[in-house]
């Protein structure tokens, strides 16, 4: 519940909050709103989620990158297959701008509830900006520590939280019950029908009572199908209750300023502040469980070679999924506060907010139904093409948001996007400028040095793969006659599979040269040095290519400043400092 619900969980503090200061609360529009909210959790979430993405899964894991994975198979390459690669990196963008977004909105709504406190209801915006930018900077700072030391209070505190959704909602329900009947559809379509494109353009801000809800696919992999679709059962019944005893508070009290807030200090004054400090750390748990996925989707990211190495921190023995990359925590950061600074207001922000979300939620969709009707599941392709069209709608609704302030979802997503597309082009150029040899080729010039006299002791070449030989280790073998006793090419090769690990040792390439592969989940962790002990190999010196690119074009350039930012190959591998000598070659391209 905390981990994967703490996003959709805290939705209830301000999707009301921000629908009803933009339609009037007539009887009306508040059991159209209702409907609505429902009908979206129903459909956007129950259905696309729960029930159709949550079947496909390769080992267990879910997510963009996944459903990639497996339509990667189903198609030839060509037209499709780039479209498909293109939408899939869109999606994983998208995503991580999400990531920017949430946490910011989050903090700021829970913290703008402390103005309902008659003794801080004079608190200027600047001061709420600040309290919230601090509660950021903290859940930040302690990210290095990693999720499962904080993860025992994640799920008590959740279940506190959406037991005092649901109870609070009950109270609130029992002074007008007749508010159940607005989960009827036909007053959502009623809506809808009487308020014309005015109402079309409510689903843009019906959106924010489903954001979160692609973590139920997402965080798949680390819980299982089985807890997850279970926990959402209770998740979503608690929403339901609390959006309901919501629309029945604003019936009474329509010219409430914070719907959920007002609801709870209304039904019991004396628990209002525990329950701010119970919202504040809702918002943090919410905001935690994204962290955490953006790091999940930039490691996937990094491993299946869509993005380029970063230094990757692994924080637990048990949790293979729980680790930390520096440099996006601290982006993220400054990013969540450039956002509240900007932004100001929890309302303000919502306008940016739905962007991002519907158009992962679309995405999604339009694999499904590319896989579905590539399976002997076709039965579930008029459901997926269902769930398309209505993804499609809360797109389009959202695209009046645009110039309030949604073109930063865009901004925000176009910085990994641009990352994605400059670092998968590069390497293919970079590769092509390279021209690496082929085995035989250099096995020729290599007999004939290597009969003229070589150095004691093991040398270790890293390599892509050993039937193709790089540029550096031609200039370290052929033409500087650096060749010793044993000579052991050595690749790491990352699988599609999340995990699984074995190693094999290929003897007599040539005349003292062995190939030494690794093959290794996507999310496989391994001591490299420990298993060349396994094998026998004990190196003396470890050497490496480092590229030094030559260009004229801006775009390469830009490349070149990534490749020399991030770590590299060597660097990711946390391998021995000492034994390690690199090789500059220079390329153009």
């Amino acid at each position: 519940m905390g981990l994967v619900f703490g996003d959709i969980g805290t939705s209830p503090i301000y999707t009301l909050t921000v629908i009803i200061a933009l339609t009037q609360p007539t009887r009306e529009n508040v059991f159209g709103i209702l409907s609505l909210i429902v009908w979206t959790l129903m459909i956007l979430v129950n259905i696309e989620y729960a029930l159709l993405a949550m079947s496909l899964s390769r080992k267990g894991e879910g997510g963009t990158i996944v459903l990639r994975e497996i339509l990667v198979r189903m198609i030839k390459p060509g037209r499709q297959m780039v479209f498909v690669t293109f939408l899939s990196y869109l999606g994983v963008a998208l995503l991580l701008g999400d990531g920017v977004i949430t946490p910011a909105i989050s903090i700021l709504s829970a913290v703008e509830g402390t103005l309902l406190i008659p003794a801080l209801s004079g608190l200027s915006q600047g001061t709420i900006i600040l309290c919230a930018a601090v509660i950021a900077l903290l859940l930040f700072i302690f990210q290095f520590k990693g999720t499962d030391k904080v993860a025992k209070a994640f799920g008590p505190i959740m279940l506190v939280w959406f037991a005092s959704l649901t109870l609070s909602g009950m109270i609130s329900l029992a002074s007008f019950p007749g508010i159940i009947a607005a989960i009827s559809p036909h007053y959502a379509i009623e809506f809808l029908a009487k308020n014309g494109l005015a109402g079309f353009f409510v689903l843009s801000e019906v959106i924010l009572c489903a954001t979160g809800g692609e973590a139920l696919y997402a965080d798949m992999g680390h819980l299982g199908r089985k807890p997850v679709k279970r926990a959402w059962h209770y998740v979503f019944a608690a929403l339901v209750i609390n959006y309901l005893g919501q629309g029945a508070f604003v019936l009474q009290h329509p010219h409430t300023k914070n719907t959920l807030f007002g609801m709870v200090q209304s039904q019991a004054p004396m628990l209002y502040i525990p329950f701010l400090i119970l919202t504040i750390m809702a918002t943090v748990i919410a905001s935690q469980a994204l962290i955490s996925g953006v790091f999940s989707i930039v490691y996937q990211g990094i491993t299946t070679r869509i993005l380029p190495l970063l230094k990757v921190d692994y924080t637990s023995h048990h949790l293979k999924s729980q680790i930390y990359i520096g440099a996006v925590n601290w982006l993220l950061l400054a990013l969540v506060i450039m956002i509240m600074l900007i932004f100001r207001k929890s309302d303000n922000l919502a306008a940016a907010y739905g962007l991002a979300v519907t158009g992962t939620m679309t995405i999604t969709g339009i694999m499904m139904v590319m896989i579905f009707s590539r399976t002997k599941k076709k039965w579930k392709v008029p459901v997926a093409l269902f769930v398309v069209l209505i993804d499609a709608a809360f797109l389009l609704s959202n695209l009046h948001k645009l110039p309030a302030g949604g073109y930063w979802s865009l901004v925000l997503a176009s910085i990994p996007l641009a990352a994605i597309l400059i670092w998968t082009k590069g390497q293919r150029a970079l590769y092509r400028a390279l021209k690496p040899l082929d085995l035989e080729t250099y096995l020729m010039s290599y007999e004939q040095i290597y009969r003229k006299g070589h150095i004691a002791g093991t040398g270790l070449f890293f390599v892509k793969e050993y039937i193709t030989i790089p540029p550096y280790l031609v200039h370290c073998t052929i033409r500087s006659n650096i060749i010793y006793e044993r000579n052991v090419l050595i690749s790491i090769i990352r699988t599609d599979e999340p995990y699984g690990l074995e190693s094999t040792l290929t003897a007599g390439l040539g005349t003292g040269l062995d190939a030494f592969e690794v093959i290794a989940g996507y999310m496989e962790m391994f001591d490299i040095e420990q298993l060349l002990k396994e094998k026998g190999i004990q190196e003396k010196v470890i050497f490496y290519g480092i590229e030094d690119i030559a260009t004229a074009n801006p775009v390469w350039k830009i490349f070149s400043a990534i490749k020399k930012l991030t770590p590299n190959f060597v660097q990711f591998n946390k391998l021995p400092a000492a034994k390690l000598q690199g090789v500059i070659t220079r390329v153009e391209m």
